[in-house]
């Protein structure tokens, strides 16, 4: 009797196995996106580079590589060959310093480079850079403070900076207009959400999103649009599960130092950390307001990558794991199935 009650519970018990891997298996296939691994950096490896593009084509300046910080730029192009090619550019000048969690965005066809840590001091001087003359030009120092850790995009051809850490975590935001090559304080010089260091940007459709980061030492929660209409902040659900309803029981979005990008008319979110090193990727529809998780990221878990958006097509590489840093690129496709190894 009790032979035939242990062979009919192993029985049970595999029945069970069976059925959670095949549950399992189900939950993965209906979670989409695949990763292609494109052309190595052919710079040093490095962690928390700044970067921006402009007319097909994406920059990659300064970082730390562990050992150095850096000033060299790198121009990648996804376009000529299968797996696209990248090309170093004119470094920074001699007169500015290098850096790394510094902040680029570009605007009026040219990039623009500012603020970071040089492992003694913040930072707040600004460089241009003029892709016609592969040159760099000194422009207005930020007004705000120095500082490390900041995000930065373009809104409707001007250039925003705020937020990161000098010291005390931030919120300020400044706008550089660059037809009159100057800086005025913007969105009535903060915005209404937490302060925070660590954070990403990605636009869609005009209106640019502003998502997670680090404060006293928390990750926030709370997400915003800028509204290209009307200039101002708007707060859009929260990426944790703070709601009574079930779209957002699973969400784990929260972290500092992750990247963020666009593809048509939708966001994303990867890499960075959280108590631990991040992989995950999350999708943004502006039309739901909604996240849902998307094949993760495949190279290595990691912190202070970059990631560069052409459109409908968007690459996320380079990046650090404790004293590990990375060279590789990767392409997202995501709505492609996950395939290994391509």
């Amino acid at each position: 009797m009790r032979l035939k009650q242990l062979i009919g519970g192993v029985i049970l018990l595999a029945g069970m196995m069976i059925t959670t891997t095949a549950c399992s298996d189900d939950d993965d296939d209906d979670v989409l996106g695949n990763w292609l691994w494109m052309a190595d950096f052919d710079g040093v490896a490095r962690s928390n580079a700044a970067s921006f593009v402009i007319d097909g084509v994406g920059y990659v300046a300064g970082g730390y590589d562990g050992y150095d910080r850096l000033k060299d730029l790198w121009a990648f192009s996804p376009e000529g060959s299968s797996r696209g090619s990248w090309t170093q550019k004119a470094s920074m000048p001699d007169s500015a310093v290098a850096r790394n969690s510094a902040v680029a965005f570009s605007a009026g066809g040219n990039g623009y480079v500012g603020s970071g840590f040089d492992g003694i001091n913040y930072l707040n001087d600004f460089w241009e850079y003029l892709p016609e003359t592969n040159s760099w030009r000194p422009i207005d120092d930020f007004p705000g403070s120095a500082r490390y850790g900041a995000v930065a995009f373009n809104s409707n051809g001007y250039g925003y900076v705020g937020c990161g850490y000098d010291g005390n975590y931030l919120k300020d935001f400044y706008i550089y207009d660059p037809t009159s090559d100057s800086w005025d304080s913007g969105i009535s010089t903060s915005f209404p959400g937490t302060k925070r260091l660590g954070a990403s940007s990605f636009e869609i459709d005009g209106n640019v999103y502003l998502i997670g980061g680090l404060n006293n030492q928390k990750y926030v929660y709370d997400f915003w649009m800028l509204d290209k209409t009307t200039g101002d902040w708007k707060q859009k659900r929260d990426i944790v599960n703070t709601s009574d309803d079930s779209y957002d029981d699973d969400y784990s979005i929260t972290r500092s130092y992750g990247v963020a990008f666009t593809i048509n008319s939708l966001g994303y979110y990867t890499t960075g950390e959280s108590g631990s090193l991040k992989s995950d990727a999350w999708e943004y529809n502006p039309t739901t307001d909604e996240w849902e998780e998307k094949t993760a990221f495949e190279g290595a878990s990691r912190s202070g990558s970059v990631a560069m958006s052409f459109g409908d097509r968007a690459f996320v590489g380079l990046g650090r794991s404790s004293s590990y840093f990375f060279d590789d690129m990767y392409e997202f496709k995501p709505f492609d199935e996950y395939e290994e190894y391509d």
